[in-house]
């Protein structure tokens, strides 16, 4: 026990402020009282800077990255950090300067070398992560006083997320500021620096405000900081010459303690000394203390928790103190998470190696504690406070022995172990009312005393843990034998709470460390640590193994710090010791150029890149509200299948802010939606089929307050029976009417019956969904004109059309009164193609009835849980082949799951039938397909649109039958592929197959013959680590399936200036079709491409678009432009052929002189294709994208974490009209198949996972839903575009890009398999096995059986999977 001294108060303490100040981009903002209740983000959005954004509202995607900086009065330093915006209190910025994207750079005076240099390597696609990519960089660059190594870079990016790119391209854009020398990161030689000075962190020049005193040029003001610069060269030399610097203001401003307040009685109290923080807790003893938000946030906004007092403990020195003592560290609990880390690293190097185990432990897990953003805004004390299940850092607390400093409102303190702050229960701690953490104090290690931190989650980078550890033992030396004199074992993730083995530690102590103490310590283990089978979260049987696993790692690891004992430890065992080696991401681009006039061919920069890198692009929820706006929030279905009894809505009438409700009653058209067949209600009327269903839609003043009413509208129901699975349906005989199809070629019976088939495999492939995860929500504007005689709308969709026809549908007006228009959209990958176009419509409602603009947007979590996903996959096939691997027969029955309304699930059955042959040649192929109705919302299109689920299915069986017959899945393959001129299942015939040239220079480029070797040798010698290589190829067919979508028009217009404007009828969405089809109409017209404007996609200037999708719109749309084009150029060739014209201005102007016509509609219809369902045969598509792809990949046996460690991907684009984005397009492609095939699992509340409720999705927003980080992108990342092939069939001899890359990802998957085979082999287990997608680490893990865990799964072992 202690007391604290009680000082007396000085002057800055007594005083009270309820005035706000801080900077933004440079310029001074007094923050008003009353806005407690705001983020960060939604001020700076409120003021007009929309560059930074919103994509998760819980600091998951980093797309609201921002700098801040503030003046350290204690270190009299300048500190620069990124941070969520999202999550940040608008209050805790006070007194500092945050800079946006706004602040670094426009188009208008001139971009950063960061925003430059991301814009020139194509670092860019669909451009709504940009932003929050270009501060977190921007802010390692502002805070390192050294050249950043290539690793901080992608360590800096681990906390943002894209899901166009791939990631290699913006971390190529980044690597050139990982300089070698001082000279060019910051223009000023470090040799040549004054005695006693550095470089300044906030001008990057020569000063000493690193010292005790603070320096006037970090002061001074920098008005040149806004001259346009030129870079010619973006090589990191002159990125200092125009920032913004600390605003000399707050060097000179005395903080002050702070009393605001926020709407709905919200107090927020920022004290400045530790005194006045106990006196506000004891008057508030509910009260939260908050550092950065990232624990209190989440909970206020997502999980509505009504905190009313907020104290922000930032400021309060005592809690910030970080000081290495003689017996350890002293931690303040408001230190922040990046400072701890920062420090530890520093006490690492700086004390006896056997000292700082613990704070290395630290060290590592803090690498793999969210993401930076969050760790430069998180405290020690929150996180310890919050006692999260599965906190990274509580296990290594209590393992290392730490202490905690607690202190009551007298100032009396007492000590705590931290094994003994954390109470049996969930989320509950050893402190009393009134109590705060003071500190931590973490003592050094003895010798001989070893810790070790573990953790394994669904994603190494920014990811809760599914299990985490920390372990000590302490060794001493007894005659020849070392004995364990103390031990440590404490998981999280097992309990609700982080749980010692007490029982194992009293096995350890006093035993000798050796062999019998390890498999005698499991032994008690397993029964010290229980799961029970519905324990929340589920993986049970993956969590037990986790347990054990991490528990052998250290027994090994132990062992091999000590000379004595690491002898009798086989080198192969060593693999499950060493960590693997993640070097730079490195890649290469292979592909020719060949330039048609002046633009197509060549590798020209996305159109908008400089907008998006810069923050000027608008999106729909950039667009400023009109002053008469309202903000709609949807009534959603909490019920997977039920009847409606009554709505009550008083609450929410006298919510404040709230204008209106409005039911299925209120519509004024078609309650009845749908974009193939109008089977779903706008807004349900009797019964709802599917937890998430619009009820109603509510408007009010803010977005807010919008939501805040619809979640007060009372919905009673009476429950009815759910289907929640493909085999429920299956069994209830539930599929939506008319989608039972089939196709079928030669015959599968006669094979089957006539010996010609030397073996028969039967077997079943399932395969989970994929969330979409566009980093821009779905989001609509619309507003009325003339009382409501017409309607307009900007949307966030692929397909403006059916937003077009919706509304008029519901709204009962003819479709040429309604205008839908898309500027860009912040990704799609066909989730904005049907499943926008209802949200819409549900406010075009409101709108309407009340003749006032709404807008809508979704939530994240709202976003994933109703707008469907990437359909379930069940397929059941038999397989008939000869000895010598010839595939002679296959009969596949196929099931998706389509939800609660048809959508496109029926096409999407229908494109995975035709791709179900991948490019395999089968002489008798019958394949029956279903549609299967569900409690589920509808899922919906998604990149490749059925056919990676068809292809996936044909390689699962392809593998089995090369493990039947002991040979090479790459032999199986070869043997059996499609020849030019070869009938399909369906009819077509297949032309200008380069399937074999493709898959010969694959096989050339990764030396297949010599990985196998070399993986081969690499499993002999390693027992806990395995490796594994695939080679998979494919053809995707290029065209909408149904024939009179395979339309396109285009408006061009030639304006007197020779500068042309063009709008078609296809969206943007980061895929550069602009880019491209402008390239088509510059070369067209002989002119540069910076004269060519392509302007929004607007209903009212091409009418009755298709939806861009199915790969086709560069096709199409740029045919349609071409066609346009060549009639204005035929146009003026009279005018053309009478005169030398200098220019094409010249020539345009002398057009216009002679009156004629310089504007063109064009018009293209995709030629020789139809299919006709009755007959089953004809020919779906135009022609077919190859592929193939090589893969290697390590994993580790015992936890299932793996690595990519290269991926070769070879794509036949004929001549591509823009290689470079076409590249971009195949690396997107891949890692967002790699995320499919190995790490993104929807977790649904059916019978596999009881511990859901049933029909809700649990993987909702990035902290359940993993979509890959940079750290999953392969090691090396190689991407070649096959020569010397051109496409006959479409313009300028090029091919679709967009959805065939993303089944080439599967190689992963097959060669996660190979290195299975491998750790299953050393078991002795060499028969067939299935490994669902996607194989996460748990599937992983489960699949390498050894001796940690038979005893509770057996071979066949199966986890489960929402299907």
């Amino acid at each position: 026990m202690g007391s604290l001294k009680t000082e007396e108060k000085g002057e800055q303490d007594l005083k009270v402020s309820n005035e706000a100040i801080a900077y933004v981009n440079g310029v001074r903002k007094v923050l008003p009282d009353g806005l407690a209740h705001l983020t960060l983000l939604e001020y700076l959005r409120d003021i007009g800077l929309t560059g930074t954004k919103l994509g998760c509202g819980e600091g998951g995607c980093g797309a609201c990255t921002v700098m801040v900086s503030y003046y350290d009065r204690n270190s009299r330093k300048c500190s620069h950090y990124a941070i969520n915006a999202c999550l940040a209190p608008l209050y805790s910025v006070e007194g500092m300067h945050v800079i946006t994207v706004e602040g670094l750079g426009s188009c208008k005076r001139g971009l950063h070398p960061v925003q430059e240099s991301l814009a020139r390597t194509h670092g860019s696609q669909c451009g709504f992560c940009t932003p929050g990519f270009v501060m977190s960089m921007y802010a390692l660059l502002r805070s390192s006083q050294a050249p950043p190594s290539e690793e901080q870079i992608e360590e800096c990016l681990a906390g943002n997320l894209c899901r166009c790119t791939g990631y290699r391209p913006i971390l190529d854009a980044f690597r050139v500021f990982a300089k070698t020398s001082n000279d060019l990161y910051t223009g000023v030689s470090s040799v040549n620096l004054e005695e006693g000075k550095s470089v300044c962190p906030s001008t990057g020049k020569p000063c000493s405000c690193n010292l005790n005193n603070v320096n006037d040029k970090c002061m001074g003001s920098d008005h040149s900081r806004y001259e346009p610069i030129s870079y010619n060269e973006i090589d990191g030399t002159k990125y200092t010459e125009k920032e913004l610097i600390f605003p000399p203001e707050l060097f000179l401003r005395i903080p002050t303690s702070l009393n605001l307040t926020g709407f709905g009685g919200l107090m927020w109290y920022r004290p400045l000394t530790l005194q006045h923080v106990l006196d506000l807790k004891a008057k508030y003893d509910n009260a939260k203390l908050i550092v950065g938000n990232t624990e209190v946030g989440i909970e206020m906004r997502l999980k509505r928790m009504p905190y009313r007092v907020l104290i922000s403990v930032m400021h309060v020195p005592e809690l910030n103190v970080l000081d290495a003592k003689a017996d350890g560290i002293e931690i303040g609990a408001a230190v922040r998470l990046s400072d701890l880390m920062n420090f530890l690293k520093k006490v690492a190097t700086e004390r006896a190696a056997h000292e700082t185990l613990s704070c290395k432990a630290f060290i590592e897990q803090l690498k793999w504690f969210a993401g930076t953003q969050i760790r430069n805004a998180a405290s020690v004390g929150g996180n310890i406070c919050t006692a999260s299940p599965i906190s990274d850092l509580n296990p290594l607390w209590m393992t290392s022995r730490a202490k905690f400093h607690i202190i009551d409102s007298k100032g009396t303190i007492r000590t705590v172990l931290a094994e003994n702050f954390f109470l049996p229960g969930y989320r509950k701690v050893d402190l009393a009312s009134g109590e705060i953490l003071l500190s931590i104090f973490l003592p050094w290690n003895k010798t001989f005393e070893f810790v070790k931190e573990f953790k394994q989650s669904h994603r190494r980078d920014d990811d809760i843990a599914i299990v985490n550890a920390g372990f000590r033992v302490h060794l001493q030396e007894h005659g020849e034998n070392w004995l364990v004199a103390d031990a440590s074992i404490f998981y999280g993730g097992v309990a609700p709470y982080s749980l010692a083995a007490t029982k194992t530690k009293e096995f350890l102590v006093g035993k000798i460390w050796d062999q019998d103490l390890l498999q005698n310590a499991l032994k008690v283990l397993q029964k010290d640590i229980l799961l029970k089978d519905n324990a929340p979260g589920g993986m049970i049987e993956f969590r037990k193994s986790l347990t054990l696993s991490f528990f052998f790692k250290f027994f090994l690891w132990v062992s091999h710090q000590m000379d004595s004992i690491k002898e009798g430890i086989p080198l192969s065992h060593l693999s499950a010791v060493h960590s693997v080696h993640r070097p730079p991401i490195s890649g290469s681009q292979d592909y020719e150029i060949l330039k048609r006039g002046t633009s197509v061919g060549s590798p020209e920069v996305h159109l908008s890149a400089r907008l998006q890198v810069t923050g000027e692009a608008e999106y729909v929820d950039d667009t400023q509200m009109p002053p008469n706006g309202l903000h709609a929030a949807l009534v959603l279905s909490r019920k997977p299948h039920a009847r409606i009894i009554s709505i009550d809505d008083s609450e929410a009438i006298s919510s404040p802010g709230f204008v209106g409700i409005f039911l299925a009653k209120d519509i004024p058209g078609h309650n009845k939606i749908g974009p193939v067949v109008s089977d779903e209600e706008l807004f349900a009327v009797d019964h709802v089929t599917c937890v998430g269903q619009v009820i109603g839609i509510v408007v009010a003043d803010t977005h807010e307050n919008a939501k805040i009413a619809a979640s007060k509208v009372d919905v009673n129901y009476e429950e009815l029976p759910a289907i929640l699975s493909i085999q429920d349906a299956i069994n209830a005989r539930s599929f939506h009417p008319n989608t039972e199809k089939r196709l079928s070629k030669g015959d599968v019976d006669h094979c089957f019956q006539s010996g010609l088939c030397d073996r028969i495999i039967e077997g079943e492939v399932l395969m989970g969904g994929q969330e979409h995860f566009y980093l821009e929500p779905q989001s609509s504007l619309i507003w009325t004109l003339d009382g409501g005689n017409e309607v307009h709308m900007i949307s966030s969709t692929q397909a403006p059309q059916k937003h077009q026809k919706y509304v008029s549908h519901v709204l009962g007006l003819p479709m040429s009164k309604v205008v839908c228009k898309t500027k860009r959209i912040g990704g799609g990958f066909g989730g904005k193609e049907t499943r926008s176009a209802f949200i819409a419509a549900a406010a075009s409602v409101p709108s309407y009835l009340l003749n006032r603009p709404v807008k809508i947007t979704l939530d994240r979590d709202v976003d994933m849980r109703i707008t469907g996903q990437r359909h379930s996959f069940l397929g059941k096939y038999k397989v008939g082949f000869t000895n010598e691997g010839k595939v002679l027969a296959v009969d596949l029955e196929i099931y998706n799951n389509g939800g609660n309304s048809l959508d496109l699930s029926l096409a999407i059955l229908e494109r995975a039938m035709f791709h179900s042959d991948n490019v395999y040649e089968i002489p008798n192929m019958r394949i029956l397909g279903r549609v299967c109705f569900t409690n589920f919302p509808s899922h919906t299109a998604f990149r490749g649109f059925g056919g990676p689920q068809g292809m996936l299915i044909t390689e699962n069986w392809i593998q089995r039958i090369a493990v039947e017959l002991k040979m090479s899945p790459e032999k199986i393959r070869e043997i059996n592929f499609q020849g030019e001129g070869s009938f399909l299942h369906y009819g077509q015939q297949v032309q200008y197959s380069t399937l074999v040239p493709l898959w010969n220079e694959l096989k050339l480029s990764c030396d297949f013959a010599k990985a196998r070797e070399e993986i081969d040798q690499f499993n002999r010698h390693n027992r806990w680590r395995k490796r594994g290589i695939a080679m998979v190829p494919n053809k995707f067919g290029i065209s909408f399936t149904t024939k009179l979508m395979n339309q396109a028009g285009a408006l061009v217009q030639v304006y007197t200036d020779g500068t042309v404007l063009v709008t078609h009828g296809g969206v943007e969405m980061g895929q550069g079709l602009h880019t491209k089809v402008a390239q088509i109409a510059a070369s067209a017209f002989n002119i540069p491409l910076s004269s060519v404007f392509i302007s929004d996609t607007s209903t009212d200037k091409v009418p009755n678009a298709s939806p861009t999708a199915a790969s086709a719109s560069s096709d199409m749309y740029g045919a349609a432009v071409l066609d346009a084009c060549e009639q204005i150029m035929t146009r003026m060739k009279p005018v053309a052929s009478q005169h030398n014209f200098n220019s094409f201005a010249e020539l345009v102007r002398a057009c216009y002189a002679e009156r004629i016509d310089l504007s063109a509609h064009g018009f293209y219809i995709t030629p020789d294709i139809g299919f006709d369902w009755v007959t089953a045969k004809g020919k779906p598509f135009r022609y077919f994208t190859y592929g193939a792809a090589f893969a290697e990949v390590e994993i580790d046996t015992l936890t299932g974490d793996f690595h990519t460690r290269m991926a070769n991907v070879f794509l036949d684009l004929g001549y591509s009209l823009n290689p470079a984005i076409d590249v971009g397009q195949i690396e997107g492609a891949f890692v967002q198949g790699l995320g499919w095939v190995a790490l993104e699992e929807l977790k649904w509340g059916d019978a596999a996972h009881k511990w859901i409720p049933p029909g809700y999705l649990y993987t909702t927003g990035p902290g359940a839903y993993k979509i890959p980080s940079v750290n999953d992108v392969p090691f090396k990342f190689n991407v070649s575009l096959l020569k010397g092939h051109p496409n006959v069939k479409a313009i300028h001899s090029s091919k679709a890009v967009g959805e065939p890359p993303f089944f080439l990802a599967s190689t992963v998957l097959f060669a996660i398999k190979d290195a299975i085979i491998a750790a299953r082999s050393e078991m002795g287990c060499h028969e067939w096995f299935p490994l669902d997608s996607p194989a996460t680490p748990e599937r992983i893990r489960m699949a390498c059986l050894d001796e940690l865990t038979t005893s509770f799964v057996t071979s066949d072992f199966h986890p489960k999977l929402s299907v």
